[in-house]
């Protein structure tokens, strides 16, 4: 979830879900322990940490000083697999968790609330994890958004499927006032929030059949400047190496949470 979104009623950095809801608004990796999660990333992607206000099990990595992802350490407690997740923007997250489960999802954990909103961890019908914030968003968000530090595509059997259920949980193409465009380009289902794209959801060639040996998941990529430090870093660290391209790789934490590293482009 947002790891650090209170702030100060009235204050003038604060943006609420109401304004942006159905687009991403966070990456959030949950995590056994805090310390090696910490340590590896620092190492991996040169990040910094501050705390988050939900408690000592949260953080908030910083890169270049600016908002890049948070850490909860819950995955033990709440008996969750470790893995990053993309948090949506919500007017409700209870409306959210009830259309995900009407149309064949799953809510995993909450709504539950966290002031100053309410957020649930949730998996769509094939079982990609994702989770959804209601309220404010954390301090310096706005910053976040147009540093865009981080994507998110969705790995899925069905993407137009795909885009239907998350279209009708988090009120994508709808015409209202902030809801995100769906459209399709180079194959792939492209979202977009105010213009700018901030998803994609793949599923293999054009009018091809379902895969079933594709393993659903949404997969969080970090912009970095160089692909290859970022991989030494990583085996350096205990962690793993699953795809190394010239320009991108997908690594893999010693906790076994999986992310990729790329260089920034044209998304």
């Amino acid at each position: 979830m947002n790891d650090d979104m209170t702030s100060p009623t009235g204050a003038r950095n604060v943006v609420s879900t109401h304004s942006v809801y159905g687009a991403p608004c966070w990456v959030s990796l949950t995590s056994r322990d805090l310390k090696a999660t910490e340590e590896f990333y620092s190492a991996v992607l040169g990040w910094q940490w501050r705390p988050a206000r939900l408690g000592d099990r949260f953080r908030i990595a910083l890169a270049d000083g600016a908002p890049a992802a948070g850490i909860a350490a819950v995955a033990g407690m709440w008996q969750m697999a470790v893995a990053w997740l993309p948090y949506f923007a919500v007017v409700s997250a209870d409306q959210a968790a009830g259309r995900v489960q009407e149309r064949g999802g799953t809510a995993a954990v909450g709504p539950i609330s966290f002031p100053p909103g309410r957020a649930a961890l949730l998996a769509d019908r094939d079982g990609a994890a994702f989770g959804v914030w209601e309220g404010e968003l954390f301090t310096d968000w706005e910053t976040w958004r147009r540093a865009q530090p981080a994507f998110i595509r969705l790995h899925t059997r069905d993407a137009f499927d795909a885009a239907i259920f998350y279209g009708e949980v988090l009120d994508w193409a709808t015409g209202k006032p902030g809801a995100c465009e769906v459209g399709y380009e180079g194959g792939e289902v492209v979202l977009r929030s105010a213009g700018d794209v901030v998803a994609r959801i793949e599923s293999g060639a054009l009018e091809a059949a379902p895969d079933p040996a594709v393993r659903p998941h949404w997969q969080v990529h970090f912009f970095t400047a160089d692909v290859a430090a970022c991989v030494r870093a990583a085996q350096l660290h205990g962690g793993s190496v699953l795809v190394e391209g010239e320009d991108e790789a997908v690594l893999r934490d010693p906790d076994g949470a999986q992310f990729t590293v790329t260089v920034r482009r044209e998304r």
